[in-house]
């Protein structure tokens, strides 16, 4: 009877999560949008993001993804390694060209633990790329930009890390911004976050899928063109293909702590994002 359990729980397990990534196929999703993952360093997009680039940059579904990374990962003086791992990881993750992959490098914007960046720099850098004809824009006619979504992390960071908290505050103002003169139109980009979850949660892998599907489920939705919530559930191909844009990509930072992370992060896994209303 033991034997027979301990076959039954993995392939119950395997199960489950094979019908929830199927499950997450039927939730709405972006299509023909222009999308900017906004991240702090060079393998948060695999660290966090990698279900969510591989769903979204499927050619089927029509998305052009940009990534805008806020700093090269320099603290321990490898930024001009962790560009190049930076864009060796996107292309393995989706993105058809580096030239949809950026890094930002400012003092202002140091890679640290204590350190929260002024979200009115970010904002600045945001519409520097996507709005710089934002000021000579006239106020009677509805704002411009040259992107329809913004991906970053939510306002608890996912790991709690400053530097990702900051994305948050800064897409914040910079949406803010857009609309500043423009009272009565609607904004022409809108903010998805990644949701935070426990610590229990966070480390329990492909355990987690039942559970934000059963969440996501629950959750307020709203369809359309910019639906919500976001929903991605990848199979074991998905997984593995995150892993190894770790593994063979950002091979400057596979130290003990990131192969625990790469097993048993449900991030690796699971992305759940929620449409942000930003006042």
């Amino acid at each position: 009877m033991n034997w027979f359990a301990a076959v039954q729980i993995p392939t119950l397990i395997l199960v489950v999560w094979i019908f929830t990534a199927w499950m997450s196929r039927s939730f709405p999703t972006l299509q023909g949008k222009r999308i900017c993952l906004l991240i702090a360093h060079p393998d948060d997009e695999a660290m966090f993001f990698s279900p969510t680039l591989l769903w979204l940059s499927r050619p089927e579904l029509g998305n052009q993804i940009f990534i805008l990374c806020l700093s090269s990962g320099d603290s321990d003086g490898l930024g001009h390694i962790r560009k190049d791992e930076l864009r060796k990881s996107a292309t393995l993750l989706g993105i058809t060209s580096a030239e949809h992959v950026v890094v930002v490098e400012d003092e202002k914007l140091p890679d640290s633990m204590t350190a929260n960046w002024d979200p009115k720099l970010i904002a600045g850098i945001l519409t520097r790329y996507f709005a710089p004809k934002l000021a000579s824009t006239p106020s009677t006619s509805a704002p411009v930009a040259s992107i329809d979504a913004i991906i970053t992390f939510d306002r608890q960071g996912v790991s709690g890390h400053p530097n990702h908290i900051s994305l948050y505050n800064g897409a914040c103002a910079f949406l803010r911004s857009l609309m500043q003169r423009h009272t009565g139109w609607e904004s022409p980009v809108k903010l998805y976050t990644l949701t935070s979850v426990n610590v229990l949660r966070k480390y329990s892998s492909i355990l987690d899928s039942a559970m934000t599907v059963i969440t996501c489920i629950w959750r307020t939705k709203e369809k359309g063109n910019f639906p919500t919530p976001l929903l991605v559930v990848s199979g074991p191909g998905g997984m593995r293909k995150a892993q190894k844009a770790m593994t063979t990509a950002h091979k400057s930072q596979m130290r003990w702590f990131r192969w625990g992370w790469i097993g048993v992060s449900r991030y690796m896994v699971v992305n759940d994002l929620k449409r942000e209303k930003v006042l």
